[in-house]
């Protein structure tokens, strides 16, 4: 059965006050630059993941934070996908150079 993943586009995710949001980019990644705040639970530990609220999930270009978003909904969690992930966010970054 096909289940449509929420999601929103990186600029919208800009505007939110506060959002939870989980990299599940591998730490490496992570740590080359991410969104401030961002928790990295990376791709291959998302199954062990209990997000509270409604938790944004970004990758590098949304396909592996797609996969994520699909294993969480299966388990009831309120999840969006990020589609673009971090090869569109514009907004500031910690760790890495940009």
């Amino acid at each position: 059965m096909f289940q449509k993943i929420p999601s929103i586009q990186v600029a919208e995710l800009i505007e939110l006050k506060n959002p939870v949001i989980i990299d599940v980019r591998k730490s490496y990644e992570f740590q080359a630059g991410h969104i401030p705040k961002a928790k990295n639970v990376p791709l291959s530990k998302i199954a062990s993941y209990e997000p509270q609220g409604t938790t944004y999930l970004i990758c590098a270009s949304g396909m592996r934070s797609k996969r994520a978003a699909k294993m969480l909904l299966k388990k009831g969690y309120d999840v969006i996908n990020v589609r673009g992930g971090m090869s569109q966010w514009q907004g500031p970054t910690k760790g890495g150079a940009k």
